[in-house]
C-alpha cells in the first residue's frame, strides 16, 4: 500500500467552519458516534481535526464567533446562497 500522505487543500473559510463543526461533533461524542459509527473512521476525522487546529490562528481570538460567521456567510454565498443545514 502506497504511505504517501494525501494532501487536502481548503480555503482559509472551509478550514475555519470546518474546524468547528469537528469540534462541536468530538466534543460530544455520542454525536460522533450516530454521525459515524464506524471508529475506523475516526482515525482520519481526529487527524484532520488536529491539523486544523495547529493551522488556524483564528480559532484563539477573541472575536472567533464574528470570523465564524462571516467565513460560514461566505461560503453559503458561493455556494448560491443556500443554507439548508443548521450547526451540530
Amino acid at each position: 500500500m502506497d504511505e504517501e500522505p494525501v494532501l487536502i487543500k481548503l480555503t482559509p473559510d472551509q478550514a475555519f467552519v470546518l474546524s468547528d463543526w469537528l469540534y462541536e461533533v468530538m466534543m460530544e461524542s455520542d454525536k460522533l458516534d450516530a454521525i459515524v459509527p464506524d471508529r475506523a473512521v475516526w482515525s482520519g476525522i481526529y487527524a484532520i481535526s488536529g491539523t486544523l487546529e495547529k493551522e488556524l490562528a483564528g480559532i484563539f481570538t477573541p472575536d472567533y464567533e464574528q470570523r465564524l460567521a462571516e467565513a460560514r456567510s461566505r461560503l453559503v454565498e458561493l455556494m448560491g446562497g443556500q443554507r439548508s443545514v443548521t450547526r451540530a
